[in-house]
């Protein structure tokens, strides 16, 4: 232990010895200034000069604009701010579109360039083949048939002359998948469908519309009230072919839903069904 102490005391000798640092005038060779300096105390002042300039830096970089000059060093909040300009300026062009849209068919409208209609006309012929087709039963919609006539078959009791809300049947609104269902607990209170280009779209019940006009979130929307209090909502139609207050009949078109070209633009047909101003689920009460 001794022998080591006495190997560190000619080091501490040596960083504690001091030095005499002069500046001398070159011309007089007079002495202008001195100071006296160990090892020790040129490590110590070195070491702070270090940790204060480290110190310095990293509060010029995170506390002032001079960060953002730096190669790899980016701003949170601009990243932010870009992204959010970004998606507002995205929704303003979808905006123009729509607004686009709206005023080419007002001026074709006006000028008498647009023709009445680019669908056939339906005659009665036609009707009665949608009718037929309407009136064709799907495998589930046979067997839930058959299976209701057996269990039914010897109640007297399910006679009855009253019409009850069971006793609507309601109308496919369209052909198409569905993508999206009704769902109370996000506040989406229809279903979406994917349909095909210029696809009918049917009243769920006889009815009288209530609203038909384009809107910038939903297209082309109409509205009819039926019976019982129902009132269905059809959203995201190409073209209306009913105006308010028109009387429809259960299964009758009413617009077009579906791009035209066959595009998929991500408008998809939107249906919602409401009784007494709450919404209700259309997969309950329409086979799909």
């Amino acid at each position: 232990m001794k022998k080591k102490i006495n190997k560190l005391k000619p080091f501490i000798q040596k960083m504690r010895f001091k030095y005499r640092v002069s500046i001398l005038n070159e011309n007089t060779l007079e002495e202008s200034w001195h100071v006296r300096l160990s090892r020790f105390s040129v490590f110590m002042f070195g070491s702070t000069f270090i940790v204060l300039t480290f110190i310095i830096l990293t509060i010029l970089i995170f506390a002032t604009p001079i960060s953002r000059y730096l190669p790899g060093y980016g701003d949170s909040g601009n990243r932010s701010s870009i992204i959010r300009e970004s998606m507002r300026a995205d929704s303003l062009v979808q905006q123009v579109e729509l607004q686009e849209g709206y005023l080419d068919i007002v001026k074709g409208i006006i000028t008498g360039k647009m023709s009445p209609d680019s669908i056939a006309s339906l005659d009665s012929i036609a009707l009665k083949e949608r009718a037929k087709i309407l009136l064709q039963k799907s495998k589930k919609e046979k067997e839930f048939v058959e299976k209701f006539e057996q269990e039914e078959k010897y109640n007297l009791a399910s006679i009855d002359t009253k019409p009850t809300e069971n006793s609507f049947v309601f109308f496919r609104p369209t052909r198409g998948v569905i993508s999206s269902s009704f769902n109370m607990s996000e506040k989406q209170y229809g279903i979406y469908l994917i349909t095909s280009p210029n696809e009918s779209v049917l009243s769920v019940l006889g009815g009288t519309v209530v609203y038909a006009a384009f809107t910038f979130d939903f297209g082309w929307v109409i509205q009819v009230m039926h019976d019982n209090n129902y009132l269905s909502i059809y959203k995201n139609n190409t073209r209306l072919m009913k105006k308010v207050g028109d009387e429809v009949k259960a299964g009758e078109c009413i617009a077009i839903t579906g791009d035209a070209t066959g595009k998929k633009t991500g408008q998809q047909f939107y249906f919602e069904l409401w009784k007494l101003g709450k919404p209700v689920d259309p997969e309950e009460v329409i086979i799909f």
